[in-house]
């Protein structure tokens, strides 16, 4: 379990651009995995696999997932792309402090941190893209949105970065009665992908 050890502002936090320049962990299969800081610290920009036909897994925040180490809600976002034709997923959150639970996130935004956390974004767009067609989203953060008022701030600006490069939203399963998509961890693996109207869920 990972509680944080402090709010996030108290941390010396690297940007997305330095977290991947710093990259030189030798611990797991840097041909197969993308891990966004490649080490173990309070933050997660990026966990994935690496592949021609990826799709862009969007939780809430990370808990304790590694190469090589993922926690359930990993393996079932793994099954569920697997199961709807992709070959890699990548996983991002709406906010990338660890916790395992949500309750223990920063009870104010970290504005840095969300500042990079949307580059990080950017860049699985435009990885998405560069693989042809149009970027895949997957809307997965269940109504664990309603923990922090401003998350949904941070989905706003998601969704102005997604439609820079045409993605398209999905989600599996039915979303809840106030709307919300539904989280991986509860679905079957066989669990199809259908449009999600990302535009009438933030209104």
């Amino acid at each position: 379990m990972h509680i944080p050890q402090s709010d996030t502002s108290c941390l010396e936090i690297l940007s997305y651009r330095e977290a991947c320049e710093k990259s030189t962990s030798d611990s797991y299969d840097r041909e197969r995995w993308l891990y966004v800081p490649d080490f173990y610290t309070e933050y997660r920009y990026v966990l994935g696999t690496k592949g021609e036909h990826p799709v862009i897994c969007v939780g809430i925040n990370p808990s304790t997932a590694e190469p090589d180490n993922l926690d359930p809600t990993l393996k079932s976002v793994s099954r569920i792309a697997d199961t709807n034709g992709y070959d890699s997923w990548l996983m991002f959150n709406v906010y990338a402090q660890r916790a395992t639970r949500p309750d223990d996130m920063d009870p104010v935004r970290n504005e840095q941190l969300h500042r990079e956390n949307m580059e990080a974004f950017r860049a699985l767009l435009e990885r998405a893209a560069s693989c042809g067609g149009r970027p895949v989203v997957w809307a997965a953060w269940g109504a664990i949105i309603e923990k922090r008022a401003w998350l949904t701030d941070c989905v706003r600006d998601m969704r102005k970065a997604a439609e820079e490069y045409g993605a398209d939203w999905v989600c599996a399963g039915n979303c809840s009665k106030r709307g919300h998509p539904h989280h991986p961890l509860y679905l079957r693996k066989d669990e199809r992908f259908h449009p999600f109207d990302i535009g009438g869920y933030l209104a």
